[in-house]
């Protein structure tokens, strides 16, 4: 949980600015999953998140508390619950002419079974997506989505004890990650009681 004693003001936030965000830029790139050759999946938790809500108070120049509360509300429903993964998932299309063919081709990722975790013993976690990021109708699609996967106990105990796969199956990639030993601890932390 993130609260408002947690968000510095921003001019003090500028005195310790750097140091941090060295440090979360080091621990994201730790929380790095590339699925394919368009997929990033940065799992989140408090220090991620937390940093983000500093970013923008800082941006947006936020000082009224009602204001940063908004903001810890937004981005505080991200972090991962208990037995809870949570990730921002990334479209990430280097070639700006590209843009809206490769999110064309994405549509629908972000509603059915399109993403899961693959762990030992046959046991999958599928992904929910948080809704409102694709608009089918219309033919929009976010370059930005953010998922969650639920563990069971025996979820848990599959991740911790055997290699880890995230897998995308969907019409614009089929494609898996086994995590790397890094990346595994870290999430493995964040699925701890």
């Amino acid at each position: 949980m993130i609260q408002l004693k947690d968000v510095v003001n921003f001019f003090e936030y500028e005195k310790i600015r750097d140091e941090r965000r060295h440090r979360v830029i080091e621990l994201k790139a730790r929380r790095r999953v590339e699925v394919g050759p368009y997929l990033s999946f940065v799992f989140e938790n408090r220090e991620t998140l937390l940093f983000q809500i500093q970013e923008m108070c800082r941006a947006e120049r936020i000082v009224d508390d009602a204001k940063v509360q908004e903001e810890i509300d937004v981005y505080g429903a991200l972090l991962p619950g208990p037995r809870e993964l949570s990730a921002t998932l990334f479209i990430e299309i280097a070639d700006k002419d590209q843009i809206k063919p490769v999110l064309d081709r994405f549509m629908g990722i972000d509603t059915g079974r399109h993403v899961w975790f693959e762990l030992g013993g046959g046991i999958t976690v599928p992904g929910t997506f948080e809704a409102g990021h694709s608009d089918e109708e219309k033919g929009k699609l976010a370059a930005v989505h953010f998922v969650r996967f639920a563990f069971s106990p025996d979820a848990v105990r599959a991740f911790r004890e055997g290699d880890v796969d995230l897998v995308v199956d969907h019409p614009a990639a089929r494609a898996r990650a086994r995590l790397s030993a890094e990346a595994k601890a870290e999430l493995q932390a964040d699925l701890a009681p």
